[in-house]
């Protein structure tokens, strides 16, 4: 009797584990299916606040908490237009930071987060170029390599990298020229990159397509 119980138990248990790691599988699959038709700023708050309530509800993965903390950062990217806002990026950065925490909470350190955590320093940078260059361009830049040592066959990580290339002045760094050789790789590693499951990321391919277009 106390056999079947245990085993009654530990089907229900199991049960709904499998049911509960269905349900989480097919939001995100939802909500990952609708990225590219979020195209402004609002509705990509939106989005980044729907994977937080993903994860705050789950409890137990990571990439919820990523896609909040990357769909923060463009949606205030979005809003800012490349202009010098601090009201709205540093909110953003300190946003996107406590989603990163979570996430790396949940998982080992790997190089997707790190590339976020970039995008959040460059985020704080970007508020005050002038005053924050010399201490979120170097965390930003470290934040790159160890997303670069994690993998270094992560095609984001030269996206991101040619990015820094092509809009820091020459005078500080930048280069097209250099910036054109890492979209390339990008583009190489985009050509046979396999996302480790069907919800881990994919994004940069078309932007990387637009920046080579940009310096032909």
């Amino acid at each position: 009797m106390k056999k079947l119980v245990f085993l009654t138990l530990l089907l229900f248990q199991f049960t709904t584990s499998f049911s509960q790691t269905e349900n989480y599988r097919g939001k995100m699959k939802e909500l990952i299916a609708k990225i590219d038709s979020y195209n402004d700023a609002e509705t990509l708050t939106n989005l980044a606040i729907t994977f937080e309530q993903v994860g705050d509800a789950e409890q137990t993965q990571w990439l919820p908490y990523y896609y909040g903390a990357y769909f923060t950062l463009m949606a205030a990217n979005m809003k800012t237009m490349g202009q010098q806002n601090a009201s709205i990026t540093d909110p953003a950065a300190d946003k996107a930071e406590v989603l990163l925490n979570k996430a790396l909470a949940l998982t080992k350190e790997n190089s997707e987060i790190f590339c976020i955590k970039k995008m959040v320093a460059t985020m704080r940078m970007m508020g005050d170029p002038m005053n924050r260059y010399l201490q979120y361009g170097l965390a930003s830049s470290e934040a790159l390599e160890r997303a670069k040592e994690m993998n270094p066959d992560n095609p984001r990580v030269y996206l991101l990298e040619g990015q820094d290339k092509f809009y820091t002045p020459e005078q500080f760094g930048g280069s097209k020229a250099e910036a054109k050789v890492l979209f390339e790789k990008a583009q190489q590693l985009f050509n046979t990159f396999e996302p480790e499951t069907e919800l881990h990321p994919t994004w940069g391919k078309p932007t990387v397509q637009y920046f080579l277009t940009e310096l032909k």
